[in-house]
């Protein structure tokens, strides 16, 4: 049994009932055993041992009352898996589904995801398992107010910076910070995706998103070819979807398909993204209704089938596990050439072996999509200088960012004896930093 096996049962006998965290462990530990050969000294450090176990984990209980007066208790999560190279950085996730193992890998794939932007930032992630949805801004409100309540021990602009991710968005990012500054008594860069008017970042809000468009754009651009003219099906239809579909559209591809929980739209004509902001923005509907308002668009029940709709590039942008091995093989048997994922792990192992093994060029989330962090570190070096940029420098640095990711996974992979697998490749770049940083701090 090598060191990475090795390191990988420990994992998984120490951390039993953790599947999410299991998987996306053994897809970054996998990936990473060329570096792990090329440094004997890391397996005497106990490198790896100490990467996949969080510095720290806080559990915490949120109670809150509705507005009928009742008591409900939810759990609280914050995982603070490593601060190497700067203070912990992730989002909280508030959904029905969040759980101890789906906290870690998203906390786990963090680290590595910081550490591609080249800023100097952490991983870290958090949530609970309270459902917003259907709530009142005053239900939503209480419960932020209680998360902050014994979140705020344990954060810091110098210490952990959340930001959004599932189910927080701009609504919740205010009411998180609110209660922080009520209790600190400072108005702090503790939170990113803050509001523009107390000291929030243009380009946020579409970040993860035009991140997603601007790499495939460069994996595009190198092998000689473009969005231009392209189709392209996006699954999900929040925030990441709704701007990786903007970003797309403004580069000449066209977009076919979107979802959301219950069911997918298919529009052959091209989906009209202003119909698809006012029913998920502004009404906060079901994306069903834009079958009943576009006339020729069709709308099918459940998920799984919008992966059966041709494509020349496919958008994964709603959560983990949403591609297995048999949407994979329907989207190469029906043409796909590149898949880019705009949300976290969603292609699971098989899943992406097929794509590997077809020549599908696979562009993992860590990479992929970096530009919500990255451009979540960019609010903070403003709130830091007390700064205000505008949408064109926080889009021209984005950018920047998203095409060195490209290139600095592409050179990794290459170096390491793995061209064009660019899951080994990110994982590389992302963990070389990480690693240097820790050997660099003894054993701490």
């Amino acid at each position: 049994m090598d060191y990475v096996e090795r390191v990988l049962d420990q994992l998984k006998r120490k951390n039993p009932n953790e599947p999410e965290f299991h998987q996306a462990a053994t897809e970054i530990l996998n990936g990473l055993r060329p570096v792990v050969e090329k440094h004997p000294e890391y397996e005497k450090a106990a490198l790896l041992e100490r990467f996949v176990e969080p510095e720290r984990v806080v559990l915490f209980r949120v109670p809150w009352v509705d507005d009928a007066g009742a008591v409900h208790v939810n759990k609280g999560y914050r995982v603070q898996f490593n601060s190497a190279i700067g203070p912990y950085k992730g989002g909280l996730r508030f959904h029905p589904s969040v759980n101890l193992s789906i906290i870690k890998f998203l906390g786990l794939e963090q680290i590595l995801k910081n550490s591609l932007t080249g800023l100097p930032i952490g991983g870290g992630k958090g949530g609970s398992d309270f459902d917003p949805k259907g709530r009142s801004d005053g239900e939503i409100m209480r419960f932020c107010q209680s998360f902050m309540t014994e979140l705020y021990r344990h954060i810091g602009q110098d210490t952990d910076v959340p930001a959004g991710d599932i189910g927080v968005g701009g609504r919740e990012i205010g009411f998180l910070f609110g209660q922080y500054k009520r209790i600190r008594n400072e108005h702090v860069g503790v939170l990113t995706g803050r509001g523009l008017t107390y000291g929030g970042s243009l380009v946020r809000t579409e970040a993860t998103g035009y991140g997603l468009v601007y790499i495939t754009e460069e994996a595009l651009k190198v092998r000689g070819d473009s969005f231009k003219g392209k189709t392209v099906v996006i699954s999900g239809s929040g925030n990441v979807a709704i701007y990786a579909c903007e970003k797309a559209q403004s580069l000449g591809a066209k977009v076919v398909a979107m979802y959301d929980s219950n069911g997918y739209i298919y529009d052959k004509a091209g989906i009209r993204l202003d119909v698809v902001k006012q029913i998920k923005e502004v009404e906060r509907a079901r994306i069903k209704e834009y079958a009943a308002r576009v006339k020729g668009a069709e709308y099918h029940e459940g998920c799984k089938g919008i992966w059966s709709v041709p494509c020349d590039i496919a958008l994964p942008c709603a959560t983990q596990n949403e591609i297995d091995g048999d949407s994979a093989r329907l989207l190469v048997k029906n043409g796909v050439k590149y898949v880019a994922e705009g949300a976290n792990m969603p292609t699971d192992l098989e899943g992406i072996s097929v794509f590997q093994k077809a020549g599908v060029v696979f562009l993992p989330a860590k990479a992929a999509n970096a530009g919500g962090v990255a451009t979540s570190a960019l609010e903070m070096a403003q709130s830091s200088g007390r700064l205000f940029w505008s949408f064109e420098e926080v889009d021209a640095k984005l950018k920047k960012i998203m095409v060195d990711i490209y290139h600095n996974m592409d050179k990794a992979a290459e170096e390491y004896g793995c061209a064009g697998d660019y899951v080994a490749g990110a994982n590389i770049a992302g963990f070389i930093k990480v690693a240097a940083a820790m050997m660099a701090q003894g054993v701490v």
